[in-house]
């Protein structure tokens, strides 16, 4: 049902590894738009903890106030949805060459124009994608291990992000590439001679949760479509803990629905 066209050429030459968080503010953002450089000082600081912390994003600076404020904030809770034969999503996902920094908030993977996807007849091209520890989302009230964000921007500026939950298990050799390669706090790993392809990342099943709304950090902005893979990938171990050295626990906390819908694809 979901229509993927993906070159998922080599497995073993595929994305990020493990886990991480968020992107800053002006990282999620401006790197969805291919402006943002691969690191620098963040204009206000914030965290995952303490004063800097999620309960306090929204009075950090005027340009955060949505964190507090927004209705439509992300992550969610997955539990009453709506059934739907959604249209299919369309995923042209090319090879790209290893481009990794650790941002200090996630581990990121830079990514090479071209590559895109297709919801509901409009493009959104692929910048970058991260990792969150554990999961942001919740099932029914449960963490996954960790969470990726492959974050998209449109031509008019609209932001998709697609989720993929990461759950312990067997070791995937997507991953080992990445795993090996992950950078120290504020320093990048560039790798051209290794290609990653998000395609490779994603599960067999491509059905997705949908519903609207916001980036997961500072700014906070609203607005976002969100497609979560029902199905989870599993990774090792040993590949979780390699990002666990980094981050453990850059998961913004559960927000409030607010009345809105989540469609769950019914159908293949």
């Amino acid at each position: 049902m979901l229509d993927r066209s993906f070159a998922v050429h080599s497995l073993a030459a595929v994305v990020l590894f493990a886990v991480a968080g968020c992107a800053s503010n002006q990282h999620e953002a401006k790197q969805a738009s291919g402006h943002a450089k691969e690191s620098g000082p963040h204009t206000t600081h914030w965290s995952y903890s303490g004063a800097t912390g999620p309960e306090h994003w929204g009075s950090l600076s005027p340009e955060y106030a949505l964190c507090s404020t927004g209705r439509n904030q992300s992550p969610i809770d997955i539990a009453s949805t709506t059934p739907r034969d959604l249209a299919n999503i369309t995923f042209n996902y090319q090879p790209s060459p290893m481009s990794i920094i650790n941002n200090g908030h996630t581990v990121q993977v830079n990514y090479a124009p071209g590559s895109y996807v297709l919801i509901d007849g409009e493009r959104f091209d692929l910048a970058q994608f991260h990792f969150h520890a554990p999961s942001e989302h919740t099932i029914k009230g449960k963490h996954a291990a960790a969470e990726m964000h492959l974050v998209h921007k449109s031509a008019s500026g609209g932001l998709a992000v697609v989720g993929v939950m990461l759950r312990e298990g067997e070791a995937n050799a997507a991953f080992a590439p990445i795993a090996a390669n992950i950078p120290d706090d504020g320093h990048k790993v560039e790798k051209p001679e290794i290609l990653v392809n998000a395609g490779a990342l994603l599960p067999a099943d491509a059905r997705t949760y949908r519903y609207s709304g916001s980036l997961t950090t500072p700014p906070g902005t609203e607005g976002v479509k969100w497609n979560l893979m029902l199905e989870p990938v599993t990774i090792s171990s040993s590949q979780l803990a390699a990002f666990r050295r980094q981050y453990d626990g850059n998961n913004r906390p559960i927000q409030k629905l607010n009345g809105r819908e989540i469609l769950e694809d019914t159908t293949r």
